[in-house]
Order: C-alpha cells, then sequence, then structure tokens
C-alpha cells in the first residue's frame, strides 16, 4: 500500500507540531524543516486545522500548534482522515468501479479469495499504524527537534520550576 504525498505530508505536520509542543510553529517552519514547498503544506494545514487537530492563529504573531487532544491521535486515524482512496483493488470500491455495464469488473469477483487476502493485510496495516500515536512517536523530542531544526526542547514542568525559583 502506498500512501499519497498528501497523507505523508499531513503526519509530519502533526509530528512536527508535538515535537515543538510550546509555542506556535509557521507553515514556513515546517517547509523549511522538511524541504516540503510551502504551498502543498498550506493545503494540508487548512484541512488538519478543519479536523481540530491544530490550532491556526491568524495574523502577524500567528502560527500553528497542536491541539493538546491530538497527540492521542493514532497514525491509522491520521491516514483514514487524509487518504481518499483505500481500495487495494477495484473490487473494494463501491458502487460505478465494482460493476462495469451492470456486470461485475472481474470476471472471478464471485469466486475470488484475493479479495479475503487484501481486505486482511489492509486491516492489518491499519491495526498497526492504530497501536502508535502522534505522541508517542514524537518522543523523545530532542534528537528529533535537532534534526528539525526547532530550537532545544525544555519540558513544560521545568520551565514551571524555573519560572517559581523552584529546582
Amino acid at each position: 500500500m502506498r500512501l499519497t504525498d498528501y497523507t505523508d505530508y499531513s503526519v509530519r505536520v502533526m509530528l512536527y507540531l508535538a515535537v515543538r509542543r510550546d509555542g506556535l510553529s509557521t507553515i514556513q517552519d515546517i517547509s523549511d524543516a522538511y524541504g516540503i514547498s510551502k504551498n502543498h503544506l498550506m493545503k494540508v494545514v487548512q484541512r488538519l486545522g478543519e479536523l481540530g487537530w491544530i490550532e491556526t492563529l491568524r495574523g502577524r504573531n500567528g502560527g500553528l500548534r497542536l491541539v493538546e487532544r491530538s497527540e492521542s491521535l493514532t497514525i491509522g486515524q491520521i491516514v483514514r482522515a487524509t487518504e481518499r482512496d483505500l481500495a487495494l483493488v477495484a473490487c473494494f470500491a463501491a458502487g460505478q468501479h465494482a460493476e462495469r455495464d451492470g456486470k461485475p469488473c472481474c470476471v472471478i469477483q464471485s469466486q475470488c479469495g484475493l479479495k479475503g487476502v487484501l481486505e486482511a493485510a489492509r486491516d492489518a496495516f491499519f491495526a498497526e499504524l492504530d497501536r502508535h500515536t502522534i505522541g508517542e512517536l514524537a518522543q523523545p523530542a530532542a534528537p528529533l527537534a535537532a534534526l528539525l531544526g526547532i530550537g532545544q526542547i525544555v519540558p513544560i514542568a521545568q520551565v514551571a520550576r524555573a519560572a517559581s525559583g523552584r529546582r
């Protein structure tokens, strides 16, 4: 199974924002970090915002951030929401693709065992993706942050302790 660039970029945006956690990021930041077209990312970010997974703040000091509950999203959930066509072969598709001129699109469709095998493979693929969350994959954050060119990541608890003068 091959995922579209759109889905790949969606997962990358979510991962970037999970690593960044605090503060705002821009589409340009993410584009620079991954070497991805800013125009492609704008469409992805718009959809992730519509899904309620990221918060987008407009204006001069605006940017993007992950909605807290989004860290528990599984990779499978993201793939299902961003892939348009999860039908591995034509006989998986409903309606017009399953039949041509009132006949099955495949002459062996009524006796085919391959469809069940492919369904099981697809289900296993998603079962594995559903085992992993964005928050889990963003850890440990420091090495990922370094690779993405994100400044030093300081855990929120450390920031709070430093602000209150405790160690």
